[in-house]
């Protein structure tokens, strides 16, 4: 099938196609069509249901970014998968689910079905749990969130804490005193803070205590009041520690819980406090579960691949435990 789209004459026609017709190449790819483009009018070619998704997707990018919201590549696949869930390209809708946050940015976007609903729970429960690979904006949004909530003072500070738990290698002994030791453990937390916030505010901030970052253990025997929390990479607190930091919620306060229950890093086979939860506070109001998958991936492409090579490799590995040969039947549990 062959489609010709005639978008209206426009400034955004530009911004539409991508540097290098950029976006038209993306699209291309995602939806095996292929795209002939001159000055306003566009060629689509292919199977019927790809041209005709071709065909929504550019005339409600068009009109998105008629309506002054700037969109990348990464925007083209989250609105690709809202078009295929049955839903308008509506720029009110989308504005509404974007995260004011006061820098440069202006605002941050989710980039997947997955990221709104992520953000939609956090707008509405007081405890969220993010749970999923690497790269599906787990703890970005949710710091999002944080800044933009400080900023429109629905919260009086900022607490960002994370277990102190090396990631499968032994750092030695640290020089400095203790925030020197534990700084390495808390840094993914500073970068996504700093994205947010320029870093003299962030400073500022810090020094008189409206965001405070720290290591999970320091959370133990305060009540945290008017606060938006989140504990990041919490597939490494045990489930005492998980309590301890549920225990800590006080009033007007929200807590934020992300984690990738594939990379546990506990020592001696301690169950992880994130796996745990999922069966003791499933079904409890006011708690949200998200789960994220590699369709969630907004990083280089490669990250979406290796997510799924490992999920792939991982369920192989199950499958052979499950069904052992002759010679290995009956001593799989001595080993």
């Amino acid at each position: 099938m062959e489609h010709i789209l005639e978008l209206p004459r426009g400034r955004v026609i530009p911004q539409l196609f991508g540097i290098h017709d950029a976006n038209l190449r993306y699209i291309e790819e995602h939806l095996s069509v292929a795209i002939r483009a001159h000055e306003n009018i566009v060629t689509i070619a292919g199977s019927t249901t790809s041209v005709e998704l071709a065909a929504k997707l550019l005339e409600g990018a068009y009109r998105l970014l008629e309506a002054g919201i700037r969109l990348d590549i990464a925007d083209l696949g989250f609105l690709t998968s809202l078009i295929e869930n049955g839903e308008e390209l509506n720029p009110g809708t989308i504005r509404s689910e974007r995260i004011a946050i006061p820098c440069k940015k202006g605002f941050v976007s989710p980039k997947s079905l997955g990221q709104r609903r992520y953000i939609q729970a956090i707008r509405r429960h007081d405890i969220v749990v993010g749970i999923g690979p690497a790269g599906t904006g787990k703890t970005y949004l949710a710091m999002a969130m944080a800044v933009a909530e400080l900023e429109q003072k629905r919260c009086s500070r900022i607490i960002l804490a994370r277990p102190a738990v090396e990631a499968g290698e032994r750092l030695g002994f640290l020089p400095g005193d203790l925030l020197d030791k534990v700084n390495p453990y808390l840094r993914p937390l500073y970068d996504a803070l700093y994205d947010m916030v320029e870093f003299d505010e962030a400073q500022r901030l810090i020094e008189r205590g409206a965001i405070e970052v720290a290591p999970l253990a320091f959370m133990r025997g305060r009540t945290l009041n008017d606060s938006f929390i989140i504990l990041d990479e919490a597939q490494n607190a045990t489930s005492e520690q998980m309590k301890m930091f549920l225990t800590r919620l006080g009033f007007y306060s929200k807590a934020v819980i992300t984690g990738d229950i594939t990379q546990v890093d506990l020592p001696n086979r301690k169950e992880s406090g994130l796996i745990q939860i999922q069966r003791i506070l499933h079904g409890i109001d006011g708690i949200d579960f998200v789960y994220f998958s590699e369709r969630d991936v907004v990083r280089h492409p490669l990250v979406q691949e290796i997510v799924k090579a490992y999920e792939r490799y991982g369920n192989g590995a199950a499958k052979t435990a499950e069904e052992p040969g002759e010679e290995t039947s009956g001593s799989v549990t001595d080993r």
